[in-house]
């Protein structure tokens, strides 16, 4: 017997793709001022932050492209539509910053061993303007639902850039008032790391996600064990939980039942159970008697850990067998 449950997911996509969007005029009408100004003041922070600025476009463009064919219905070999290119975008978010923070970090150990003439005056003002601009387009985008893998990730490049600009704004002032030009590769160091952090985390959770891990917050052998002490579950087995995409948990498992008992009513308290307790409102189930002498036929091909019930009596051994 098999079960299915429909899905309840009620993210207002309309509303994200005019959050991103604003978000994505003001970090383009930014950017190329920024550039003009990094080349004048000769400045590897201003340069380092608006590559990241163009970054921030790209993934917030990639974003806005992943939403709209994630709303795509299922169709064709696509059962689950297009709901994982938002993961792609994700991980796509998370390798470029990897690439820029090595490059970054390149240039910066550069700069520190030949310190080249910095502008201290423009690097601080545009600086300043780069708070305030990524302030306006973090706060956007954190209107928006970060639950997506593929929006954290457009958060993620915003808010290290705005991080940037901190850093950006500080060796600026520096330069200004002591003449320490190394400030600004160091500023772009910092930022470097924070763009390493940020992208270790995005290509880690959309790898888990592409590899159907469990989701973080879900123990299977747990599950399976919780699953076991519903009455009448004798074992659980072929468990497999998993994220169609991000904070889209679901689940399937084959189920045996005490002979004698309802396996329908038994199935509708398991899905309870995995809805209630671990939003698992996906899932699908497998449920058959536990015929005895015949148990081992259910799991002799199970793909992972069996899990069976406490209360389930271990079967008396034959007096007539040989001794081991």
């Amino acid at each position: 017997m098999s079960a299915g449950h429909g899905h309840g997911h009620a993210v207002n996509a309309a509303a994200d793709r005019k959050l991103l969007s604003g978000a994505l005029a003001l970090i383009l009408g930014f950017m190329v001022a920024e550039v003009i100004v990094g080349l004048a003041a000769g400045s590897l922070a201003l340069v380092t932050d608006a590559a990241h600025m163009l970054t921030d476009a790209i993934a917030i463009a990639l974003a806005l492209l992943a939403i709209r064919l994630a709303a795509k219905p299922p169709r064709g070999g696509f059962t689950y539509g297009f709901k994982r290119v938002e993961i792609l975008s994700a991980q796509a978010n998370g390798i470029t910053l990897l690439l820029l923070a090595a490059y970054f970090v390149y240039e910066a150990i550069n700069r520190l061993i030949h310190p080249p003439e910095v502008q201290g005056a423009l690097v601080l003002i545009t600086g300043l303007a780069g708070i305030v601009v990524n302030l306006l387009a973090t706060w956007l985008i954190s209107k928006a639902n970060r639950t997506s893998l593929n929006v954290e990730g457009a958060f993620q490049h915003i808010l290290n850039d705005l991080f940037a600009f901190v850093a950006t704004a500080i060796a600026g002032l520096v330069v200004l008032l002591t003449g320490f030009t190394r400030a600004d590769a160091i500023a772009a160091f910092v930022v470097a790391v924070l763009m390493l952090k940020a992208g270790i985390g995005l290509v880690r959770d959309s790898g888990r996600i592409f590899l159907e891990a469990a989701p973080a917050a879900i123990d299977p052998q747990a599950l399976g064990a919780e699953l076991c002490a519903v009455p009448g579950v004798v074992e659980v087995h072929d468990l497999h939980v998993w994220e169609i995409t991000s904070g889209e948990p679901a689940a399937s498992a084959h189920i045996l039942v005490a002979e004698g008992l309802d396996c329908h009513q038994i199935r509708i308290r398991i899905e309870e159970v995995l809805a209630e307790r671990h939003h698992l409102t996906h899932s699908t189930l497998q449920v058959d008697h536990a015929t005895e002498g015949r148990a081992e036929e259910h799991c002799a091909d199970a793909h992972g850990a069996v899990h069976r019930s406490p209360t389930t009596a271990a079967p008396a051994p034959d007096p007539a067998s040989p001794a081991h």
